[in-house]
């Protein structure tokens, strides 16, 4: 069931086309009564048209709401059990019916070229070999693939003895795109029937051959020689190759068949040798052990015969017909090299977006990578300077402290000075010839290099003048009270001094030397 509809659809489409008064792709009822009553008829069914009525509540059908009618109402009466033989006259009456309907469109033509049953024979041939698709319009269309009619093509152009450019048919191809019946009835007749040279005769008998490969199957076709089974002699026959089944005539004009071998998967075909040497005889052997014997006319011939035999056989008992077969398997391989150019397109796309997105990310961490180095070169003029403030900072410390240590020395220089000065007014009255002189200078190494020396001097001196020291604690140490806390001024400076020394016979400290040491102290 499903296989016979399935094989009808095409020509079905084009009769519900030739239908169509308008152009929203819908048929009136009243007009599908007509087909559905037909092919009821060669089905054996009356009345089916009359379920159209209760069909849906619209008065117009689309063509798969047409098609699910008849899957369910009229082609549910094919069964598996169905012939291989009653499924073949049921797709030709059919097909009959549905070109009556639409051939007034086809058959008009400006320059006809083929007669109209060759035409009907392409009409056929097309609906075997065309693809029911969806178009932009989500309706349906019957549409041939250009490498279909490449090999259509070509096989017509090789029967009328001309020659095939398939680069030419290429260009055309590609300008065309898909081939509706119009178009490939008129590629046919422009382009490749040879013109108004060749004979009409020719043309039909071309058009003939190709109707009986791909419509009634023949898979080999010619002249062999057949051993009697009463009497051996070999006498010439018409052999017509078909999936199981070997018909034999006269001649080809000949429309009944002589006789009918049946093939089967039990069959089988085997060279016969002669001697070792090369023979044109071979032999078909079938289940009720009968053992044909056929010679070719030549030895490529024979070869040619057990090779098609062996299709034949392989293929008998198909229902579905062994060049729709062939169709489906070439419709299969376009399907899947379509499917993997899209698969490698989008495997193409996806690698360009990523590539993009790739590119993109890089830019990205460039540009974070060049902000990062120029955070990382702000931080490290940063760091610079914090070191050369710290330098600065130390330097800074250092130039401190060793002001502070000399300052710590100049004190002690002064306080031994007053001390040295006292213990010269009370032991010797005898005024030191030291001069005290402090030269101040940027260079606080080299005055702390004189400080150094002038203390070791002066360390000398205080180690002869330790046993004055000894004498004169008491006053040493008022007096240096005295001089820290505040100066003093001329006599009562004296006074105070006086008062805290020991009657001696030495000479006071004269004023002018009081004076010194005070200046001293203050530039200190």
């Amino acid at each position: 069931m499903a296989h016979l509809l399935k094989n009808l659809t095409n020509s079905i489409w084009h009769a519900f086309h030739a239908l169509q008064t308008d152009a929203i792709n819908t048929v009136a009822k009243s007009k599908l009564k007509v087909l559905t009553a037909n092919i009821g008829t060669l089905m054996d069914l009356y009345g089916v048209e009359k379920g159209l009525e209760h069909y849906r509540s619209t008065q117009n059908l689309t063509f798969d709401q047409y098609i699910y009618y008849l899957q369910k109402e009229v082609f549910s009466s094919i069964t598996d059990a169905t012939s291989v033989q009653t499924l073949k006259t049921l797709e030709e009456g059919i097909d009959e019916v549905c070109w009556l309907i639409c051939k007034k469109i086809y058959l008009e033509r400006s320059h006809p070229v083929f007669e109209d049953n060759s035409v009907y024979q392409l009409f056929r041939i097309y609906c075997l070999l065309a693809e029911t698709e969806l178009d932009a319009t989500d309706s349906y269309v019957v549409i041939m693939h250009g490498d279909e009619v490449a090999q259509i093509a070509s096989h017509l152009v090789m029967s009328l003895g001309l020659q095939w450019d398939a680069v030419d048919f290429s260009a055309l191809s590609a300008a065309i795109g898909m081939f509706r019946f119009p178009t490939f009835l008129a590629v046919l007749e422009s382009k490749y029937s040879g013109g108004n040279a060749l004979d009409i005769i020719a043309l039909t008998e071309a058009i003939d051959d190709l109707y009986q490969i791909y419509v009634e199957n023949v898979v080999k076709k010619g002249y062999l020689m057949k051993k009697g089974f009463l009497l051996p002699t070999l006498r010439y026959f018409w052999f017509v190759l078909r999936p199981g089944e070997l018909a034999y005539y006269k001649d080809p004009q000949q429309k009944e068949p002589s006789g009918l071998i049946l093939l089967n998967a039990n069959c089988w075909a085997d060279a016969l040798t002669n001697s070792g040497k090369p023979d044109r005889r071979f032999v078909l052997s079938t289940p009720e052990h009968r053992c044909i014997e056929l010679v070719a006319e030549d030895h490529k011939g024979r070869l040619q015969w057990l090779a098609a035999l062996q299709t034949a056989i392989q293929h008998s008992g198909e229902k579905i017909g062994y060049q729709r077969s062939l169709a489906n398997q070439r419709r299969s391989l376009r399907q899947a090299t379509k499917q993997e150019k899209e698969e490698t397109k989008l495997e193409l796309q996806y690698e360009r977006q990523a590539r993009i997105a790739a590119e993109i990310q890089a830019r990205k961490l460039e540009a974070l990578s060049k902000e990062e180095g120029a955070k990382v070169q702000q931080l490290e003029d940063v760091k610079q300077k914090l070191e050369l403030l710290l330098q600065e900072e130390k330097q800074a410390l250092r130039d401190e402290e060793i002001g502070n240590r000399l300052l710590h020395l100049i004190y002690i220089d002064l306080s031994f000075y007053v001390r040295l000065y006292n213990l010269d007014i009370l032991h010797t009255r005898k005024i030191p010839t030291y001069k005290l002189s402090l030269y101040y200078s940027s260079d606080a190494e080299l005055r702390l290099q004189q400080l150094e020396a002038e203390r070791e001097h002066l360390d000398a001196e205080l180690r002869a003048a330790r046993e004055k020291v000894k004498r004169a604690e008491e006053a040493q140490l008022v007096l240096e009270a005295q001089i820290v806390t505040r100066p003093l001024r001329g006599a009562e400076r004296i006074r105070r001094t006086q008062s805290f020394m020991p009657t001696t016979k030495e000479r006071p400290l004269s004023i002018e030397k009081i004076d010194r040491l005070m200046t001293l102290q203050k530039n200190v």
